[in-house]
């Protein structure tokens, strides 16, 4: 596990190899290994995302061991929740990272607060959870009802695209996006809306699947990326295909220094990530000020 800060300088060295300038202007972009055009993206990810939805939760769990829940409680520990905030989780529908949040804010040890002020507060809680995919959004909203959350006032259903927010400027404390930045046509626009969004002071938080640097443990993940996880796919969702494009994905996805230096190009301070199992997953954050 490493925490590394990011210079604006680095990515002076690093932006010629993936520059997100020229994705802007292009009218052709990945999905997975394969070129598509801009248009197509979005409805071939929401292809997969539609297919995949009812066995999200089995399919995260087997493909990462159970770990995808540790990493979301890394996320999730360096936002530090606190009662009365308005956040907003992006790409979050099956509501994994909004529990979390829910369960932090009313863990908060609030004793001597009076009981008017407790419930103030908790009124004023706001956590949004954002999706562009209604079928992931359907898997939240069953499991929050399994848990009881389901007429709760602070935790709303949005569907909507990461790129085009509806949200009003400067409306949000807190911003986070798990393993689903990778997965949008133009990264820098997302980003420009989380900074749009976020209040000063306000914080962005990304959890992604990202690259292993140690050759002998990036021979292992490839082999198991390409080799294990489509056919785990094929095995218990009937859908190889969609499982080899997550996984291409992840490959297609800029390393860890160059999305930093975007995160920073789009105007945020204090740039940062932290490489969780070698780089397989990163953590990378940046503060509004």
């Amino acid at each position: 596990m490493s925490v590394r800060m990011v210079a604006r300088r680095l990515g002076s060295k690093l932006l010629p190899r993936f520059t997100p300038a020229a994705a802007l202007h292009s009218h052709a972009t990945s999905f997975g290994f394969k070129q598509v055009n801009e248009e197509e993206k979005s409805q071939l990810v929401g292809n997969v995302f539609t297919k995949v939805a009812s066995n999200y939760d089995i399919m995260n769990d087997l493909m990462s061991g159970g770990l995808h829940r540790l990493w979301k409680d890394r996320l999730v520990s360096k936002l530090s929740p606190f009662p009365g905030m308005k956040h907003l989780d992006v790409a979050g529908g099956t509501g994994d990272v909004a529990f979390r949040i829910l369960k932090t804010i009313n863990s908060v040890n609030r004793r001597g607060m009076e009981d008017t002020l407790e419930n103030d507060l908790q009124a004023e809680t706001q956590i949004y959870v954002c999706d562009i995919n209604p079928n992931m959004l359907d898997v939240g909203k069953k499991r929050a009802l399994e848990r009881g959350l389901g007429d709760l006032r602070s935790l709303v259903w949005v569907e909507g695209d990461a790129e085009k927010l509806t949200f009003k400027d400067d409306s949000m404390d807190g911003y986070t996006i798990a393993f689903g930045i990778r997965n949008v046509t133009h990264i820098e626009k997302v980003l420009a809306e989380a900074y749009r969004v976020l209040k000063k002071g306000g914080r962005f938080l990304c959890l992604e699947l990202s690259h292993v640097d140690t050759p002998v443990f990036k021979q292992l993940y490839d082999y198991y990326s390409f080799s294990v996880i489509p056919v785990v796919g094929e095995l218990v969702a009937g859908d190889r295909d969609s499982y080899q494009y997550l996984v291409e994905s992840v490959r297609r996805f800029p390393p860890q220094e160059v999305f930093a230096s975007m995160i920073a190009d789009a105007g945020f301070q204090k740039v940062e990530y932290e490489n969780l199992v070698g780089g397989v997953v990163a953590i990378l954050s940046g503060l509004k000020i």
